[in-house]
């Protein structure tokens, strides 16, 4: 297997970029056309975004769509099959749209609020905003782990009055997130057992860039949310 050069790397990380502007673009145009509302069922509004992306994308978009959860199902994590439900006037759904596209290393999921329920629009501000901590402290710290940054969003959850919900927060570009390594692969995945750096070379020469699977949950109160971007690339 020939190591790839610098010029493979830049190729790789520009897919990578663009893939996920192609996520943003089709989640702001979902928005945009009101798509995901309430009185729409799960199921619809994940039909209505398959067929936007195939509108816009054409062969760059692919089978399975992309999934849309609201109300209690927002408090699962990404995988696990939910029984359709409509869409209530004041929830909080959930888009994970990195599987409408054919680029099968993106990850991509955001968040949307209906109603004026303060503290669900209080999660909706502070996805990004944990998010954009967690990149400031990668940045600034080349040998942070996993387990460090774990730490770091356990820390600014709590501090905000959410749960982390799942074991980890994120996992190498390539990874299966559902997949279930944890004990098998603990350094693919951003959790308190993965010990190694996260900025370092992977096996065959590849840079490891990461996606960073934010998912906080209100368990009392029943609702949750999420947010995934790559974390090491922008």
């Amino acid at each position: 297997m020939s190591v790839p050069d610098r010029m493979d790397e830049r190729l790789r990380a520009l897919g990578l970029v663009e893939a996920q502007r192609m996520a943003e673009a089709l989640f702001a145009t979902t928005a945009a056309r009101g798509l995901v509302v309430p009185g729409r069922s799960e199921r619809e509004a994940s039909d209505r975004i398959g067929d936007l992306a195939r509108e816009l994308f054409g062969t760059a978009a692919r089978l399975p769509g992309p999934l849309v959860r609201s109300g209690p199902h927002t408090l699962l994590p990404y995988g696990p099959e939910t029984s359709d439900r409509v869409i209530g006037e004041d929830d909080v759904v959930v888009a994970e749209l990195g599987s409408v596209l054919a680029v099968s290393e993106a990850g991509f999921a955001s968040t949307l609020v209906f109603g004026q329920d303060p503290d669900k629009h209080r999660l909706a501000l502070d996805l990004p905003r944990m998010f954009t901590a967690c990149r400031e402290a990668l940045l600034a710290d080349s040998r942070i782990t996993g387990r460090g940054l774990h730490a770091e969003l356990q820390a600014l959850a709590a501090t905000s009055g959410w749960t982390v919900a799942g074991w980890h927060c994120g996992h190498l570009v390539g990874a299966d997130p559902s997949a279930g390594v944890r004990d098998v692969r603990p350094d693919a995945y951003i959790c308190a057992e993965n010990d190694r750096q996260m900025r370092r070379t992977l096996q065959g020469g590849w840079q490891a860039h990461w996606i960073l699977e934010i998912h906080l949950v209100d368990g009392r109160r029943g609702f949750g949310g999420s947010y995934k971007r790559l974390l090491d690339l922008v």
